[in-house]
C-alpha cells in the first residue's frame, strides 16, 4: 500500500511540474515560422496518417507509395511501424529528404502494454486499482518510446454494455464514473511528466463518441440516443481525458445524432473544443473518412471537405484529404484557415513531443534493455492476478494444494499463442507463460500434473476459419471429439482435482468479433460436462474477452475463476492466484447477463412505471417469464479466499447543504482465513429527480488490504458536486430532495443509508 500512494505522489507532483513548464509563446513562434515557409501541399501533408503495411491492419486499405509521400512532404505520421530500427529508417526519409525537414509521428495501438503484455483492457478494470493501471500504460510508455512511438492510441473509454459487441474487451465496462477514473490513469501512464520526455508517449483516447453503444452489439453499425443519456452515461470518460490532458482524440465509426462522428461539427467542436476546451488534435479512425460515403453523405471529396469543417485534424489512411482538399479550397468548400488550424494542431503535437529537437526521441540501443525486462514481467504478473475475478468458489475448493494429482485439461491449457488476448499488436506470444506452465511452475514437484487438451477451442469449420484470421488461435486436431474427451475424462479419474481451462480464443473477442450467442462454445461444453460427470471437483478457469452466458457452469461447477487474457505473465498469474500465492481481489466492471435475450443488462438502469420485484405476480409487471432480471453476476461482484464483513455503517449527519460535505462510514472486518483486499463500493439513489434517475449509481470505490482479523473503519466524503446530473436541458446540475446511499461488496449487496439535500446552487 506504501507502494501505490507513493507512486500516486510521484504521479500527482509530476503533473503539476507539467503544468509550470509549458512555453506556448516559444512554441507558436516556431510553428508560425515554420507554416510560413510551407506550402498548401505541404499543409495538406500534415493531415495525412498511412500505414505502409506489415503491422495488423483494421481496415482493407494498406497506403502505397509510401516512401514518395514522405520526400514530398505528403505524409504527417506513420503507424504500424514496429520497432526501432525501421522507425529510425522511415523518420530519416522525412528529416533528411523532404523539403522542410519536418518529422513524423509513429503512432501504434498500445493498448495493453507493448512488448510487455497486461491484461486486456476490461481485465484491468476489473483490478479496481487506478494505480496499478496507470503502472502498466506507463511501462507501455517507456517500452513503446524504447521502440521509436511518440503516439499510442489508448485508452479506449467507450462505455460498453452489451457483451455481443467484441470491442468491449478493449475498454473499461459500463459505468461512467468508474470508466472516468481509469481514462485519466491511463492519460497519466502514458504521457507522464512532460510529452517531451523520451519515456513518454501521447496518448490518444477513443473511439469520440458513443461507440460502445453499438446497435445489436454488431461492431461498426449504428448508434443512436438521447443526449441526456449521452451526458450522464456515455460521455463523462472522453470528458474525463480531456481534463487529464490527452494529447489527442480519435473519432468513431458510429453516426451520432445521425451525422457520422468523423464529420460531425456538434461533436468535434461545440462539445469536445468549445464546451471541454479540448486543445489537442483529432485524427480519424482507420478510412472513416472514407466511410462516411457509405453513410450516404457523399462523395469522397464532399465527405472529406465535410470532415477538415467539423474539426477533424488528421485522416487515417483513407487520403481523402490528400487528394481533395486542394480541389475544395479552390472551389471554397473549405478555408485556407480550416486547413492550417488542421496543420497548426499536427504541428504543435509534434512540438510538445520534442520531435522537431529529436526526431528519433528514445531511439538508442542502450534503451533496448528498457523492454520486457524482468522487472517488467514481474509487474505484469502482479497486475494480471489483480484483475483476476472468482465467481464461485463452492466448500473452498480453491486455493489448490501443492500436493495430490491435478488434472489439467482444456484447448486453452497449454496455449500460449492465446495468452495475450486481443490487441496485443507488438506482443510475442512465444515469450508469453502458459497455465500449464505457470501451474509446473508454483507446484514444483511437490504435486503430480496430468495433461490433456480435452477439446478443441470449436468444432465449428467456419468459425474457427475466420477466428483464425489475423493467425492460428484455433488449432483443431485431427482426433475426433470423442476422443479428445475420453483421454481428458480417463486423467480426471485418476486426479485428486480437474483445473478446466477453456474459454474463448483471443481473437473472438476484440474489433470485429461480435458474436450473437456468448456461450462457451459447444465443444467446450460437451467436455465440461464430461468432467463434471466423473464426480471430482472442477475448478472452472475461464478466458474470456467479455461477459459469456455461464448458466449451466454457475448451476454445476463448484469453483469459477475468471481470468480474461492476462497477458505475457498469463499462466504464472493463473497459478499464483489457483495455488494461494495471491488472494483474488478483482470485481466485475460489467455485468454476466443469464441469457443473451436480457442484453443489455446493466446495473445503473432506470426504473419502470411498473417495476418488477422478487416474490411479485408475474404478470402486468416489467419482468421476463423464463429468467430473473437481475444478472447472473451482478456489477461490482467477485469473491475472495477470505471473508469480509460489513458493519456500523452510517452518516456523520442526515441533511447537508451546497457547501456540506456528507461522510459514509463503514467498518469492514476481514474475518476469514486468508489475508486479501476487499473494494468497498459507494452507490447513490436521487429519490425524486425532475427527470428519471438510475436506481443507483457508484459514487465511490476504496481498496483496502486488510490481514485476517484486521479491521478497519472507511470514509467517502460526498459532496453537491457528486450528487450532479445533466437535466433535461443538459444543465450539470443537483437537486434538492431525498437520497439513498448504498455501501457494499457489489451493486446488489449493499446497506441503505437515507439523506437529504437542502437548497440549491
Amino acid at each position: 500500500m506504501l507502494r501505490n500512494i507513493l507512486f500516486f505522489f510521484i504521479c500527482c507532483l509530476s503533473l503539476q511540474l507539467n503544468a509550470q513548464t509549458g512555453k506556448p509563446e516559444k512554441m507558436n513562434a516556431f510553428i508560425n515560422g515554420l507554416m510560413q515557409k510551407m506550402t498548401l501541399e505541404e499543409k495538406i501533408g500534415q493531415l495525412n496518417l498511412l500505414t505502409p503495411g506489415g503491422g495488423v491492419a483494421t481496415g482493407a486499405v494498406v497506403s502505397s507509395d509510401v516512401e514518395a509521400k514522405i520526400k514530398k512532404g505528403n505524409v504527417g505520421g506513420l503507424f504500424g511501424v514496429i520497432g526501432a530500427d525501421k522507425i529510425r529508417v522511415a523518420q530519416a526519409l522525412a528529416v533528411k529528404e523532404s523539403r522542410l525537414h519536418i518529422p513524423l509521428i509513429f503512432g501504434s495501438d498500445v493498448i495493453h502494454g507493448h512488448k510487455t503484455t497486461f491484461p486486456i483492457p476490461l481485465g484491468l478494470s476489473c483490478s479496481w486499482d487506478t494505480l496499478l493501471i496507470e503502472k502498466s500504460a506507463r511501462i507501455a510508455a517507456i517500452e513503446g518510446s524504447a521502440d521509436g512511438l511518440s503516439w499510442a492510441f489508448s485508452p479506449m473509454v467507450d462505455i460498453a454494455r452489451d457483451p455481443r459487441w467484441g470491442r468491449i474487451a478493449e475498454g473499461s465496462g459500463e459505468d461512467p464514473f468508474l470508466g472516468s477514473k481509469i481514462a485519466k490513469a491511463m492519460v497519466r501512464g502514458y504521457q507522464g511528466n512532460d510529452l517531451v520526455n523520451k519515456n513518454s508517449l501521447m496518448s490518444c483516447v477513443k473511439h469520440f463518441a458513443l461507440y460502445g453503444a453499438a446497435e445489436a452489439g454488431r461492431d461498426y453499425n449504428t448508434v443512436d440516443m438521447s443526449r441526456v443519456k449521452m451526458y450522464n452515461d456515455y460521455l463523462p470518460p472522453y470528458k474525463a481525458a480531456v481534463e487529464a490532458g490527452v494529447g489527442s482524440v480519435m473519432s468513431s465509426f458510429n453516426v451520432v445524432d445521425g451525422i457520422p462522428a468523423t464529420g460531425n461539427r456538434w461533436l468535434l467542436t461545440d462539445l469536445l473544443r468549445n464546451q471541454w476546451g479540448f486543445k489537442g488534435f483529432v485524427v480519424s479512425d482507420y478510412t472513416s473518412v472514407n466511410e462516411m460515403t457509405a453513410h450516404g453523405l457523399g462523395n469522397l471529396q464532399t465527405v472529406s471537405a465535410l470532415s477538415l469543417h467539423a474539426g477533424l485534424d488528421m485522416d487515417m489512411v483513407g487520403e481523402g484529404f490528400l487528394s481533395t482538399l486542394k480541389k475544395s479550397l479552390a472551389e471554397k468548400k473549405v478555408t485556407q484557415k480550416e486547413i492550417e488550424d488542421a496543420c497548426r494542431r499536427i504541428l504543435e503535437a509534434k512540438y510538445k513531443l520534442g520531435l522537431f529537437d529529436d526526431p528519433y526521441r528514445g531511439i538508442d540501443a542502450a534503451r533496448a534493455s528498457d523492454i520486457l525486462t524482468p522487472e517488467n514481467r514481474k509487474a505484469a504478473r502482479d497486475i494480471a492476478a489483480h484483475s483476476f475475478v472468482l465467481l464461485k468458489n463452492d466448500k473452498q475448493v480453491l486455493p489448490l494444494k501443492k500436493a495430490g494429482t491435478i488434472a489439467v485439461v482444456g484447448p486453452l491449457a497449454d496455449s500460449k499463442r492465446n495468452m495475450l488476448g486481443t490487441w496485443s499488436v507488438s506482443g510475442d506470444w512465444q515469450k508469453s507463460v502458459s497455465v500449464i506452465e505457470g501451474i509446473k511452475n508454483i507446484a514444483g514437484n511437490a504435486a503430480k500434473i496430468n495433461y490433456a487438451k480435452g477439446a478443441n477451442i470449436s468444432d465449428e469449420a467456419d468459425f474457427v476459419k475466420r477466428v483464425n484470421t489475423l493467425g492460428i488461435e484455433i488449432d483443431p486436431e485431427k482426433r475426433s471429439p470423442e476422443e479428445m474427451i475420453r483421454e481428458a475424462v480417463a486423467i480426471a479419474e485418476q486426479s485428486d482435482v480437474v483445473l478446466a481451462v477453456v474459454g474463448e480464443a483471443a481473437d473472438m473477442s476484440g474489433e470485429s468479433a461480435s458474436r450473437a450467442s456468448i456461450d462457451i462454445p459447444e465443444s467446450q461444453q460437451l467436455l465440461l460436462k464430461a468432467l463434471v460427470k466423473t464426480g471430482k471437483p472442477v475448478v472452472l478457469v475461464l478466458f474470456n474477452g467479455r461477459p459469456l452466458t455461464l448458466n449451466w457452469e454457475s448451476k454445476n461447477i463448484p469453483a469459477i475463476l475468471d481470468v480474461w487474457f492476462g497477458g505475457t505473465e498469463a499462466g504464472n498469474a493463473v497459478a499464483d492466484v489457483l495455488f494461494g500465492n495471491h488472494n483474488p481481489s478483482g470485481k466485475l466492471t460489467t455485468s454476466f447477463p443469464y441469457s443473451v435475450g436480457q442484453v443489455p443488462v446493466y446495473y445503473n438502469h432506470l426504473n419502470t412505471g411498473r417495476p418488477f420485484h422478487i416474490g411479485d405476480g408475474t404478470k402486468f409487471k416489467s419482468d421476463y417469464l423464463d429468467i430473473p432480471n437481475e444478472p447472473l453476476y451482478p456489477f461490482g461482484y467477485g469473491l475472495s479466499y477470505t471473508s469480509f464483513s460489513y458493519s456500523n455503517m452510517g452518516l456523520n449527519k442526515t441533511s447537508i447543504q451546497a457547501n456540506e460535505k456528507l461522510e459514509i462510514k463503514a467498518t469492514i472486518t476481514n474475518s476469514g482465513n486468508y489475508d486479501g483486499e476487499e473494494t468497498v463500493q459507494l452507490y447513490i439513489q436521487d429519490l425524486v429527480g425532475s427527470i428519471a434517475r438510475p436506481v443507483k449509481e457508484l459514487k465511490g470505490f476504496q481498496k483496502v488490504f486488510l490481514k485476517k482479523g484486521e479491521t478497519k473503519e472507511i470514509t467517502f466524503r460526498i459532496t453537491t458536486e457528486d450528487l450532479k446530473f445533466y437535466n433535461k436541458d443538459l444543465q450539470h446540475i443537483f437537486e434538492p430532495g431525498a437520497y439513498k446511499a448504498f455501501i457494499g461488496t457489489d451493486s446488489e449487496h449493499t446497506t441503505e443509508l437515507n439523506f437529504s439535500v437542502a437548497g440549491s446552487e
